[in-house]
């Protein structure tokens, strides 16, 4: 094999390997697996909202079809973050609580092929709901699959992550969209990244 082979060979192994990890086409959730997740979310989510986070969970997983989704974020800060008695250190600034849940976060979400895609603060107003106060942010998240999405759940809810989050945020809407028109072709990005990084090197040793 010449170094040129070996370096498609290398290239190709990579991509594979990439496309292995971002997923996106997976086998349902079955409902014992369903029942087992809530069970483990259960015993281990905490605080006033933990019943109705459950409830939402199992609407959010109740028609799976295995594949991968976007899940968008409305996200409007407390004036003061609000931590639990034991935790007042971490201060009263919000968007700080919130930094700290979304860097906490950050690792658990790329273990299970899950990506932050877009993040975007409120540069004004347009058309607004009277007496509905306006949102701060907008986020949206690439999930493997739902099963993806309860992995990384229990991720977080163990190590007390989401702490941060309701410590900042008065008011959240959060549902899942699925792109129909869409810009962002990450598997073909990718591989045209690997492409044009390696073509001088292949040309170098042809």
């Amino acid at each position: 094999m010449s170094a040129a082979q070996g370096l498609l060979l290398a290239l190709a192994t990579l991509y594979a390997a990439f496309l292995c990890w971002y997923g996106g086409r997976g086998r349902p959730l079955s409902a014992e697996e369903i029942e087992s997740y809530l069970q483990r979310l259960g015993a281990r989510a905490k605080g006033p909202q933990a019943q109705a986070l459950l409830d939402d969970v199992r609407l959010l997983v109740s028609h799976d079809d295995g594949r991968e989704f976007v899940m968008q974020n409305l996200v409007r800060h407390r004036a003061e973050a609000l931590y639990p008695p034991g935790y007042e250190h971490y201060g009263k600034s919000a968007k700080a609580a919130d930094q700290r849940y979304g860097r906490a976060l950050l690792p658990h979400l790329l273990r299970y092929g899950n990506l932050l895609v877009f993040v975007a603060r409120r540069s004004g107003q347009f058309i607004t709901e009277p007496g509905v106060a306006p949102w701060d942010y907008v986020a949206m998240v690439r999930y493997r699959s739902r099963r993806d999405f309860l992995r990384f759940a229990l991720a977080i809810e163990q190590q007390d992550i989401t702490m941060h989050k309701w410590a900042a945020i008065a008011s959240t809407q959060v549902f899942p969209v699925r792109p129909m028109i869409s810009l962002l072709a990450v598997r073909l990005l990718v591989g045209a990244l690997l492409a044009v990084a390696a073509l001088p090197l292949y040309l170098w040793l042809s």
